[in-house]
């Protein structure tokens, strides 16, 4: 009995404590929210020079393998010519010269990393607003781009992100290492040129509806499940009530309506393409899409910025949303789910390919 007693008064402090423990996260997280709801202090852009890494990268690896003698030599060379350049850009000034500054091109390079409901966009419109406050039309804008697809609404928003800089007649150079399909091809054809790594996955030009449903599991079991609605077409598809044939055609229709519109937005943003053959849903890899026209070359990122580095000054530009530890916890749940469902794909994946 006493062990009984003993055993019930732990289960209590433990249902306590994690009670407690809910308490707290929930007014974090309600905090948090209307925090945001405020917009104070939201977020705050970073802008980091990519040549003076890959400068550094070079003197390092120059350290490791030239001669003393040899690399002394250079840094001397090196200090002279920048000495020059700095007088030279002196001179300019003091004329009110601004033509040498004008000179050089600008790059800046963004980076998109989608998920289902393209959260990603949230930075990218705001780099992209600062990036066009100070970009001109010889300059250029280069984006990293990796997006298996999600929400046709959400990837629409994101690629209307791209559409300003079109408008604004910037070069837009978009690179695809791994993965752009569905949503992410969608956003991916609004480049001016479209360049991606061998096997990179492109394509997937189709749309998909997909849900459980339960209906006849609760018939089964006597449950009622009741839904009023004002409009006929209001409720097509549920997860517990029943599916008729008639919301069926529904949906059906809605989607070719959509997957129409989706190949008119592929054909106007990138013409060439053959746009009955390729939105079929299927996905190729790089080397297939170029034969395509889907891309306009086979070329992975590293290339692209190191070739960017010699002939202009490339910047990343990247918007830093201020989390607190109430977002903080729900992108660690968030990664979480992410990280379980990407194992599944990738089993499945591996079932079927091998290499």
């Amino acid at each position: 009995m006493e062990y009984v007693i003993e055993y019930g008064l732990f289960l209590a402090k433990t249902a306590t404590l994690v009670v407690a423990f809910i308490v707290v996260i929930g007014t974090i997280v309600s905090a948090s929210t209307r925090r945001r709801g405020l917009n104070v202090n939201r977020g705050s852009i970073h802008v980091t020079r990519l040549n003076d890494e890959l400068d550094d990268m070079r003197d390092a690896m120059k350290k490791a393998i030239h001669d003393k003698v040899v690399l002394k030599q250079e840094m001397k060379e090196e200090k002279k010519r920048d000495k020059q350049e700095e007088k030279a850009r002196k001179r300019a000034a003091k004329q009110g010269d601004k033509s040498a500054e004008e000179i050089k091109k600008r790059c800046y390079l963004l980076d998109f990393d989608g998920d289902i409901a393209a959260s990603d966009v949230e930075s990218l419109r705001e780099e992209i607003t600062a990036v066009l406050a100070m970009a001109t039309d010889r300059d250029e804008v280069i984006l990293r781009l990796e997006s298996p697809g999600g929400m046709v609404h959400s990837y629409g928003l994101a690629s209307s992100q791209l559409a300003r800089i079109r408008a604004a007649n910037i070069p837009l150079t978009i690179c695809v290492d791994k993965v752009a399909a569905s949503g992410g091809y969608m956003m991916a054809c609004l480049a001016n040129r479209l360049v991606a790594a061998p096997f990179a996955i492109l394509g997937s030009i189709g749309v998909l509806v997909q849900l459980p449903n339960f209906n006849r599991l609760l018939r089964k079991h006597d449950v009622d499940y009741e839904t009023i609605t004002a409009g006929e077409y209001k409720s097509t598809l549920s997860t517990f009530g029943q599916i008729t044939q008639r919301g069926r055609e529904k949906v059906q229709e809605d989607i070719e309506e959509m997957h129409a519109l989706f190949k008119a937005w592929v054909k106007q943003h990138r013409p060439v393409v053959d746009i009955d053959g390729i939105a079929t849903g299927e996905t190729w890899v790089g080397m297939q899409a170029l034969e395509r026209q889907m891309i306009d070359g086979i070329m992975t990122s590293d290339e692209l910025i190191v070739r960017a580095c010699d002939e202009a000054d490339v910047y990343s530009v990247r918007y830093e949303i201020r989390q607190t530890l109430g977002d903080r916890l729900g992108v660690a749940v968030h990664k979480g789910l992410d990280r379980s469902v990407l194992a599944l794909l990738r089993r499945v994946r591996d079932s079927s390919f091998y290499s």
